[in-house]
């Protein structure tokens, strides 16, 4: 058989025959503590890479684990290179997930024990289940799949520094430019639309983070003999944070831009059983539900230093520290949005207590080509998987290292995908991972390689 003849039928059923072992690779997958972001881990995340690794040399490609230092100094976290043997002539696709994990947290949130993967009904739960254990098995899934009739060259890069940022991301693209450089990149580490309704990544949001010093004086005062003309510290920094947000909840800093219609209808209902905020909670901003979180700007307070309330006395404090995280519209240069921020909270000083800015990171966000050929193939096999439309959807998060790969590889085509959805709890305890949606994933992937092929 060649892959012309590689039909949807036989596609299903091989992935039929392998999905039980992709689902027990996922649970060794789990099985391994590869928390980047933990020193205590690092001899975790090596055989995380090293079980990566040998699950695609088991397929017969050749694959090494590779890091780099930077020019700053700061030494990247082993990462996995794999190619099938090369096709002249014939289209080369990269395949992106990265193998890292979040910390799990409070274990005693936890309904399970978070490295041991557990079916519960159609999810399975643990962490990386999803973020990003998912992406990788349906690389591996598709490439299992059409292995035998594989028309197209596949470069599969499994990062191990996703969930830190990607601090080494730029210096790996351009030390291993020449493994890494194909006409079609697929990122697997994003969201479908709904359970059961899969979705293409349209847009990203951006990301500043900033830290933020407000002083009202050089030292503290006792509250009984100073308080009444002056307010602490924390209370002008309280103000200053108000400022941010008109009275809808919309944000109040100028130039930020934003889209406020969204190309899908998010129900209220569904949306606060997603996030689980209570039902007297009032949503904040007037865009549509979706339009808020896609393509709209937002400003969270992600760190507030004040006074521990056991370590509370009767003094006014002269000096407070929060850090802001400002999500930025797609399309919209961080720096500028960066520059618009500040402008704003040094222009909105409270009572003429000082306001040092510093800013700390930024991250560009992500605009598809929904014109390409390649998004529009993807939305045929989504759809042809799982059986229902695709749909165009934004994501809230930010993933910088896209901007990354579009302006190294300017001639590729670069699509956003995932298997995460509204109830997969990415990042947080019972993190969970849908089956039917990965099985259909897999079949996804494995209809675009066989269509991609020339």
């Amino acid at each position: 058989m060649t892959h012309q003849t590689l039909t949807t039928d036989t596609i299903r059923e091989r992935v039929e025959a392998i999905f039980p072992a992709m689902l027990e690779e996922l649970t060794k997958l789990v099985a391994i503590p590869s928390v980047s972001s933990a020193p205590e881990h690092a001899a975790d995340l090596q055989a995380s890479a090293e079980h990566v690794r040998d699950c695609f040399t088991a397929l017969g490609l050749e694959a090494g684990i590779y890091s780099v230092t930077t020019p700053e100094g700061v030494v990247g976290k082993p990462a996995v290179v794999a190619h099938t043997p090369r096709i002249e002539g014939a289209t080369t696709v990269l395949l992106y997930a990265h193998h890292d994990i979040q910390p799990v947290g409070d274990v005693s949130r936890w309904a399970s024990d978070p490295y041991t993967a557990e079916v519960r009904g159609d999810r399975i739960y643990g962490r990386g289940t999803s973020d990003d254990g998912a992406g990788i098995i349906v690389h591996l899934g598709a490439l299992t799949t059409v292995a035998q009739d594989l028309g197209v060259n596949v470069t599969v890069f499994i990062e191990g520094e996703e969930e830190l940022g990607s601090p080494s991301f730029v210096t790996f693209l351009e030390t291993y430019r020449d493994q890494l450089e194909a006409e079609v990149i697929v990122v697997a580490d994003s969201d479908n639309w709904k359970v059961g309704e899969p979705a293409l990544t349209s847009s990203l949001r951006g990301n500043c983070v900033c830290t933020v010093d407000v002083t009202i004086a050089d030292h503290a005062v006792h509250s009984g003999m100073f308080g009444g003309p002056i307010l602490d510290s924390n209370i002008i920094a309280c103000e200053l944070i108000a400022t941010l947000h008109d009275a809808a909840g919309d944000v109040a800093v100028a130039g930020l831009g934003g889209n406020p219609r969204a190309d899908v209808d998010w129900p209220e209902e569904e949306f606060r059983q997603a996030a689980g905020v209570l039902d007297s909670y009032q949503l904040a901003g007037t865009a549509d539900l979706a339009a808020r979180m896609w393509t709209m700007p937002s400003i969270s307070v992600i760190g507030f230093d004040a006074t521990p309330v056991e370590k509370a006395s009767n003094t006014i404090s002269a000096h407070t520290r929060f850090r802001l995280s400002m999500r930025t519209v797609p399309g919209v240069e961080p720096k500028a949005a960066m520059d618009a921020l500040v402008a704003h909270l040094e222009s909105h000083a409270p009572r003429g207590a000082q306001v040092v800015v510093t800013p700390n990171e930024y991250g560009p966000g992500y605009q598809a080509d929904l014109d390409s050929e390649v998004t529009a193939l993807l939305h045929e096999v989504l759809t042809e998987a799982w059986g229902v439309p695709s749909v165009n959807i934004g994501v809230g998060g930010s993933i910088p290292f896209i901007s990354d790969f579009q302006r190294v590889f300017p001639s590729a085509q670069v699509v956003v995908t995932g298997v995460e959805d509204p109830m997969t709890n990415a990042h947080s305890e019972d993190e969970s991972q849908s089956i039917p949606d990965l099985k259909a994933a897999i079949v996804a992937e494995a209809l675009l390689l066989a269509r991609l092929a020339k």
